[in-house]
């Protein structure tokens, strides 16, 4: 059987779990948007009563949530989030699964190289994000023209969601690079998702203290802040660049641990 579309048969359950997941995420989400301003409450006014601190852990201190847009904009961290989570995972296990299960040797009696083993292998946890990000986009079009009330929206959304699958692609490459170079295959995921999360709780140290803006740099969650692409500067052309650059480097970093490496049976 082709590796691509062995790949895509082993993660198609996964898949639709997790694109439930996020559709769910959004409808919940956005219901509750609806609630609150039928409550007659204004949520600005409930926001100003919040500390400052919790604001910015929620991610709530630079958006207008009167508007469907605005209380989408703190949604956005969340699904940034869920999204790299899935792509981390991924690229880790569809590098180390092979030896985590034994089942190396299937690749081993195939008269493919391992250059064309990992490319199949890499063009299908491409084609699980890029679903993956179509289902967020489309759910969240849905949801927020349904409570927008001509508001419109699309085109922040659109921009919202370029950043996440660059943040995808991130953390996809980051994932498997270290499965390629890892021994140990099954703390792989773990490590990916552990790199993750750090980065993103840097994200909010710098929002939470400005004496650590210089951080910036160490974490793709500020290359693309979700009120940064909605309002002001959108793409940033120096942190477009730095991802771009980072990812090929992962990218040929696993091709070429990938390659050296002893596959164990």
């Amino acid at each position: 059987m082709n590796v691509f579309v062995r790949e895509m048969r082993a993660n198609r359950k996964a898949l639709i779990i997790w694109c439930i997941g996020v559709a769910l995420l959004i409808s919940s989400s956005m219901g509750k948007y609806a609630g609150l301003s039928a409550s007659g409450q204004s949520i600005n006014d409930l926001l100003t009563q919040m500390p400052h601190s919790l604001k910015v852990v929620m991610g709530m201190g630079s958006f207008d949530l009167t508007t469907a847009v605005g209380y989408y904009g703190v949604l956005f961290i969340y699904l940034a989030v869920m999204a790299t989570i899935h792509a981390a995972m991924l690229g880790a296990n569809i590098i180390s699964k092979e030896e985590r299960d034994k089942t190396a040797e299937f690749l081993f009696v195939k008269p493919v190289s391992r250059n064309t083993i990992i490319t199949s292998k890499l063009l299908a946890a491409l084609v699980n994000i890029v679903v993956f990000n179509l289902v967020t986009y489309a759910s969240s079009i849905l949801m927020v023209q349904q409570f927008s009330q001509g508001e419109g929206g699309s085109g922040e959304i659109t921009r919202l969601m370029i950043g996440m699958f660059v943040l995808q692609l991130f953390f996809l490459v980051v994932g498997s690079a270290i499965a390629a170079k890892s021994k140990h295959p099954k703390t792989a995921p773990a490590l990916a998702t552990g790199i993750l999360l750090f980065t993103f709780i840097l994200s909010i140290a710098i929002d939470l203290n400005n004496k650590l803006e210089f951080l910036r740099f160490f974490t793709p969650f500020k290359y693309y802040d979700a009120k940064n692409l909605m309002y002001d500067r959108g793409f940033e052309t120096v942190y477009v660049l730095i991802s771009v650059g980072v990812i090929a480097v992962l990218l040929m970093a696993t091709y070429a641990f990938y390659k050296n490496r002893d596959l164990k049976v």
